[in-house]
């Protein structure tokens, strides 16, 4: 049997800055009709995977602690009860504001700090979590905790592998949690594998058949997202040679990019992807460290 993509648009539970929840219906309009397996490289929270319905699953990402994190919400997923039992023994634990629960911030705070209530509030809590965790690591519901409340909800860690993001202006807010519950429902019971490896080996050891679908979002060459620091002009290379490999075996695969970001232009992948199938994509670009949108040219690359 063959699995059409859905027409529900599920959020992400990780609400990462720059993830690709406002791009799914632009990506959807080209993605195959009928897709047997999907395969993702590139999972990060997984926005992508979480609206395509597929017959099963390759999920990949090279962060260890982002598919750490969709395990533990995977293993979950047959037991929700306990997963909010345990997370609002958390928040509840350590003080912090939670609205979901009707929980906000003293009106004090929304005088005194406008715009940053929720950072000021929360600061002094944040931050005993954060060296908490810091000291285990092996508690990763805290870390997702940790990843709710921090600034841009992202994922960084210093050189001593100690999560360092300071705290954000943002709660535990009714979205986070039916972010959460979609993510659980639509996860429970469908054949989703896990993989924590570079790129190419991961691509490298499936077989693949021709009802395949690769899609790819790899970090941006000419971007200065936190998610970017390990690609380079070698690596941007090393993908996609892989794509053309895939292509002379006829697997389909589609890949998001910005071909011009500001004053940047990425000319290895404009040059590459004449080869294939060029569509423009209304760009949602936003980095780690400026997060305002800036005129980006995106595209959707296809080979089909």
């Amino acid at each position: 049997m063959k699995a059409q993509i859905t027409d529900a648009i599920r959020r992400s539970p990780f609400f990462y800055v720059g993830d690709k929840y406002k791009l799914v219906p632009q990506l959807k309009e080209h993605f195959p009709t009928e897709i047997g397996r999907f395969i993702e490289p590139f999972c990060g929270g997984g926005s992508v995977f979480l609206n395509v319905d597929a017959e099963s699953y390759l999920v990949n990402d090279i962060d260890s602690y982002m598919i750490a994190l969709h395990k533990l919400l995977f293993n979950y997923s047959n037991d929700v009860n306990g997963f909010w039992s345990k997370l609002n023994e958390i928040i509840n634990g350590y003080g912090l504001s939670a609205s979901f629960l009707g929980r906000t911030v003293p009106e004090e705070y929304k005088i005194n700090f406008v715009k940053t209530y929720y950072a000021k509030f929360n600061k002094e809590s944040y931050i005993k979590l954060r060296a908490d965790f810091n000291d285990d690591k092996s508690d990763l519901l805290k870390l997702y905790v940790l990843l709710i409340y921090g600034f841009n909800r992202m994922l960084r860690f210093n050189g001593h592998g100690d999560f360092n993001l300071p705290v954000g202006n943002v709660d535990f807010n009714q979205n986070v949690v039916n972010a959460l519950n979609s993510y659980f429902e639509y996860v429970s019971g469908k054949e989703i594998n896990l993989f924590n490896k570079d790129f190419a080996d991961f691509l490298m050891e499936i077989e693949t058949v021709p009802d395949d679908f690769i899609y790819l979002d790899p970090p941006y060459l000419i971007s200065f997202s936190e998610y970017n620091k390990l690609w380079n002009p070698e690596t941007e290379q090393r993908l996609l040679s892989v794509l053309d490999e895939l292509n002379k075996k006829h697997i389909r695969f589609a890949i998001s990019n910005i071909i011009r970001h500001k004053n940047m232009y990425n000319e290895i992948f404009d040059t590459w992807s004449k080869k294939y199938h060029v569509i423009d994509i209304t760009s949602n670009y936003i980095s780690f460290h400026d997060n305002t949108q800036k005129g980006s040219y995106e595209v959707l690359v296809t080979n089909y």
